[in-house]
C-alpha cells in the first residue's frame, strides 16, 4: 500500500496502537517487531479486539482489514512524517543529554498559557514514540513540542527527518551513553544533528549562550539566545537566587521595560535554571505574556522521579532516580550542596553505558562526594564498589544491588531517620524501589 492510501485509512481511523493488549475501538494496529516479539503474530487478535486495520509486513498474515507493507516500522514513521507535512503545524524539536524531558514539559506548560499544544508524553522520544506523538496531531493544535532521544550516532538525524521541526533546542551535551556514542565528541555530533537539519532547512535554534559546546556547533544558524551571563543579544537572561531545596530564580526579557521577575519553582536542583530559562525564551519568542510565563514555571510540578521532592514519615527525599550519567550526577551533587539540612545523605546507584571510562567516571563522583559535607553515603552497584576499593577517598557504605539496601532498611536500626536524602542512579539500578521504604 502506498503512503497516500495508508494515510487515507488513517484519516478514517486516526488512533494508532502498537500494543495488542491495548487496542482502542476502531484504531489502527501496527505490528512492530522487537528482539523478543513479532507483532505480526498478534494482528488478527488486534482485529478481534476492535481494531479497524492491522498493518503487517509478514505476507503469511492475510485477510480482510490486513494491510501489508514492506516494513511496519518504516510505514509508521513515513505515515507520521506525511501527516506532519499535511498539517504544517509549527513544531519545536528538543534533544540533549540531560534535562530534555523536563525542558519539554516546561516549554509545553508555558506555551499552553496561550496556545493549544501537543507535546511528547513521558519520555516517548525514540524511533517509535516520536512518530506516535506526531500521529496525535490534529488541526486544533497550534504548536507541537517533540522530544527526541538517542544513544547511538545517527539516531537524531533519523528522528528530525521524520519530525521536520521549525525550531530546535539542544538542552546540553554531556558524558552519557558513551558505550553507544564511542566518545564525548560522538555525543556532540549526534545531538548536533538537530542543528544540521535546522541549518539546511532555514530553521531557528534556541541556544543556551553559556554553553560553549553548543556555540561551537551553532555556526550559520538563526539563533535565539538565553543564558545567565549578561550579553546584548540575549532574548532572556536569568539569575540563580537559591535552591533550598527548590529552585528560586529571577529572569527578565532583554529590552523589556518590565523589572526582573522572581519565580519560586517546585523543581529540585539548581541545574534546572537553564531548563526554566529555555522555556521562558521559547515563550517570549512566541509572545506568551511574561506574567503567564512566570506563572507556568511556578505551577509546574515534576513527576516521573525527575527532580522530585518527596516527604515521608521519616525523611525528606530528593528523588532523581530516573537516570544518571557523569554530567547529571555532578549537577545533582553540586545542587545538593546548596541544600541546607541538619543531616544530609546520598544514595547513589551505578551510572550505566559508560564503557571503558566507567571506572574513571565513578572515581570522579567519589572525589566530588569527598568534597561535600555529608553524614552518610550509600553506594549501590558493582561499579561504585570497584571504584571505592581502588580509590577510597570517601567513607561510604556499599551495596551490591538495591535488594541489599532493602534488606538493611527492613532491619530495626537500618532505616535512616530525619535526613535529607538525595536518591540518584541509572534507572536499571532500581533505586526507585527505595522511596516507599525511606
Amino acid at each position: 500500500m502506498d503512503i497516500e492510501s495508508l494515510y487515507s485509512c488513517f484519516l478514517q481511523h486516526p488512533v494508532v496502537t502498537t500494543d495488542s493488549r491495548d487496542v482502542p475501538a476502531d484504531s489502527m494496529f501496527f505490528a512492530l517487531k522487537g528482539d523478543n516479539f513479532d507483532g505480526n503474530q498478534y494482528a488478527r487478535a488486534a482485529l478481534e479486539k476492535g481494531a479497524a486495520y492491522a498493518v503487517v509486513d509478514d505476507p503469511s498474515v492475510c485477510g480482510e482489514h490486513i494491510i501489508l507493507v514492506p516494513d511496519v516500522l518504516k510505514a509508521l514513521q513515513q505515515l507520521a512524517h506525511y501527516h506532519r507535512q499535511q498539517l504544517g503545524t509549527t513544531i519545536v524539536g528538543i534533544t540533549g543529554t540531560n534535562g530534555k524531558t523536563t525542558t519539554k514539559e516546561l516549554i509545553a506548560a508555558v506555551l499552553q498559557k496561550k496556545y493549544n499544544v501537543l507535546f511528547t508524553q513521558g519520555n516517548f522520544n525514540n524511533h517509535i514514540g516520536v512518530p506516535k506523538t506526531l500521529l496525535q496531531l490534529t488541526r486544533e493544535h497550534e504548536i507541537a513540542v517533540v522530544e527526541m532521544g538517542a544513544n547511538h550516532p545517527g539516531e537524531i538525524k533519523k528522528l528530525v527527518e521524520i519530525v521536520c521541526p521549525d525550531y530546535g533546542l539542544i538542552t546540553n551535551v554531556g558524558r552519557a551513553h558513551l558505550e553507544g556514542f564511542g566518545s564525548f565528541e560522538g555525543v556532540i555530533r549526534t545531538k548536533g544533528e538537530l542543528y544540521d537539519f535546522l541549518r539546511d532547512d532555514a530553521g531557528t535554534a534556541f541556544i543556551n549562550n553559556d554553553n560553549q559546546h553548543l556555540k561551537t556547533i551553532s555556526h550559520d544558524l538563526r539563533l535565539v539566545k538565553y543564558g545567565q551571563t549578561p550579553a546584548d543579544d540575549l532574548l532572556v537572561q536569568g539569575e540563580f537566587i537559591d535552591c533550598n531545596p527548590t529552585l528560586h530564580f529571577r529572569w527578565m526579557q532583554q529590552g523589556s521595560p518590565f523589572s526582573p521577575m522572581e519565580v519560586q519553582t517546585k523543581l529540585i536542583g539548581s541545574y534546572n535554571l537553564d531548563n526554566a530559562l529555555a522555556a521562558a525564551c521559547v515563550g517570549t519568542l512566541f509572545a506568551v505574556p511574561a506574567e503567564d510565563i512566570s506563572a507556568a514555571l511556578a505551577e509546574y510540578t515534576p513527576s516521573n522521579n525527575r527532580s522530585q521532592l518527596t516527604k515521608t514519615a521519616d525523611n525528606q527525599l530528593i528523588v532523581d532516580a530516573y537516570n544518571a550519567n557523569p554530567t547529571s550526577m555532578a549537577a545533582a551533587l553540586d545542587s545538593f550542596a546548596h541544600v541546607k539540612a541538619e543531616k544530609k545523605m546520598v544514595i547513589l546507584g551505578d551510572m550505566k553505558e559508560l564503557g571503558e571510562v566507567s571506572q574513571a567516571e565513578h572515581k570522579s563522583v567519589l572525589d566530588r562526594l569527598a568534597s561535600l559535607h555529608l553524614n552518610q553515603v550509600w553506594l549501590v552497584g558493582s561499579e561504585f564498589q570497584k571504584a571505592l576499593e581502588t580509590h577510597p577517598v570517601v567513607a561510604a557504605r556499599t551495596f551490591a544491588d538495591v535488594d541489599e539496601v532493602k534488606a538493611l532498611l527492613a532491619t530495626p536500626d537500618g532505616k535512616p531517620r530525619d535526613y535529607t536524602i538525595l536518591v540518584k542512579g541509572s534507572n536499571s539500578t532500581r533505586l526507585i524501589q527505595l522511596i516507599d521504604l525511606l
